[in-house]
């Protein structure tokens, strides 16, 4: 492939499919500069070392996956939203491994306050989460639920870490239930259960 035909988002998009083939912790500059058949010195007109390129990944990965999830959740609200919105991130991080470890690494604040795909994916999950009544720091808390729920379980599906003979997806649809009911149950903090309720 032509050096005059590189940019940094080609490099990126090929760093993206590098890394569900290999592996996002194996992608580097030198696998990348052979994949184009050229000098490692020749990326840096482009990127300026691995970290700027695994940024570049991250946020390209974050802009396919909530325009993904975008996509399942127009027009719902409630329990269907919620079950959409955890069946497309499912959905991406099995399909593409690499991609998705690539979302999980931590980015400059700067740069995500900046990045119209990382202020889209905030809109579209505390719009879910205020469909539930939530108000902060509610929704931080339930944020946190959500990805540490949608990851952990993803994460351990990819490893084949689930032995049991229930079916995993089975499995998963009990836990997005379960969500389902927390999120519509929410626990109010300490002062407000102690307040008193003012008679109707």
């Amino acid at each position: 492939m032509a050096r005059a035909g590189l940019t940094a988002d080609r490099l990126a998009a090929a760093a993206a499919e590098l890394a569900d083939e290999v592996g996002f912790e194996h992608v580097s500059l030198s696998a990348l500069a052979r994949h184009f058949g050229v000098r490692d010195a020749s990326l840096y007109s482009h990127v300026r070392n691995l970290q700027d390129l695994r940024t570049r990944v991250a946020l390209l990965a974050g802009g396919e996956m909530i325009d993904r999830i975008a996509a399942a959740v127009a027009g719902r609200a409630g329990k269907d939203a919620l079950t959409a919105f955890a069946d497309a991130y499912r959905a991406y991080a099995l399909q593409h491994p690499g991609r998705y470890a690539a979302t999980q690494i931590r980015v400059d604040p700067a740069l995500v306050a900046g990045s119209p795909a990382m202020r889209r994916t905030a809109e579209i999950t505390y719009g879910m989460l205020r469909a539930y009544g939530l108000d902060e720091p509610d929704l931080t808390d339930a944020v946190r639920l959500l990805r540490s729920t949608f990851h952990g379980y993803c994460a351990l599906e990819s490893t084949g870490a689930f032995g049991a003979p229930r079916e995993v997806a089975k499995s998963w649809e009990r836990a997005v239930d379960a969500l389902h009911v927390a999120l519509s149950h929410w626990p109010r903090d300490e002062h407000d259960r102690r307040s008193p309720q003012v008679p109707s």
